[in-house]
């Protein structure tokens, strides 16, 4: 029998729901991650990245009423040394450093995983090429996914139009992902309202959670 959610609400029911935390790393993300100070050394419009501690700090909340609500929190690490990378991935990079196993520029950026979150590696920009994911998302019954992260245009824009085409329910957190492209980010919403899912805001998203929260995890009247 088809399952079809129609709208916002139906479609972030807790039961069914994983919120998707996209490369919130520090080579990304950082000021002296690797993005940011390979631009700047190569003399290119630099990568901005102050926005990011913003951005993480809301996925962090955005997170934490997702648990309490009984949501999933899945984490995706890009690992990008040269090793696992197709011969056109590294065609495209201007030489190894970005995101290497077991590097600080590797690891998260201000938010980390929780006990009972999926955390899933990926070696491109989609988080369900020859990952584990999806498999782990069905385990847990799960239809829609609220997409976080960056850059909204590269590797979150990939993990959703996967997730689409699996058969995922897609909703963007707006106020959640962030990218160093303003024509690519806008691009991707622009894109998603049309053909993907849904665009909305992660204080809409706390308060549709928030009707599911049990009892004793809602402040005292």
């Amino acid at each position: 029998m088809s399952d079809i959610l129609r709208t916002l609400a139906e479609k972030v029911q807790p039961r069914h729901t994983a919120l998707v935390i996209v490369d919130m790393q520090n080579d990304f993300c950082a000021q002296g991650g690797y993005l940011q100070r390979t631009r700047a050394e190569s003399g290119r419009n630099p990568i901005r990245v102050d926005e990011n501690a913003a951005i993480a700090d809301r996925i962090g909340v955005l997170a934490d009423e997702a648990r309490r609500s009984g949501a999933s929190v899945a984490w995706l690490c890009s690992v990008y040394d040269f090793k696992y990378l197709a011969d056109a991935h590294v065609a495209m990079r201007d030489g190894e450093g970005c995101c290497m196993e077991g590097t600080w520029g590797a690891d998260f950026f201000r938010i980390q995983p929780r006990q009972g979150d999926v955390v899933v590696d990926k070696h491109t920009f989609s988080g369900f090429h020859e990952t584990g994911l999806h498999a782990q998302l069905q385990a847990r019954g799960i239809k829609t996914l609220i997409m976080t992260g960056v850059a909204t245009n590269v590797c979150v824009d990939s993990t959703l139009r996967h997730g689409f085409f699996l058969g995922y329910h897609i909703v963007v957190a707006e106020d959640c992902v962030g990218s160093g492209n303003p024509v690519g980010h806008e691009g991707t919403l622009s894109t998603v309202r049309v053909n993907f899912g849904e665009v909305t805001t992660s204080a809409e998203l706390r308060r549709l959670f928030g009707r599911h929260a049990p009892a004793d995890a809602l402040p005292a009247l």
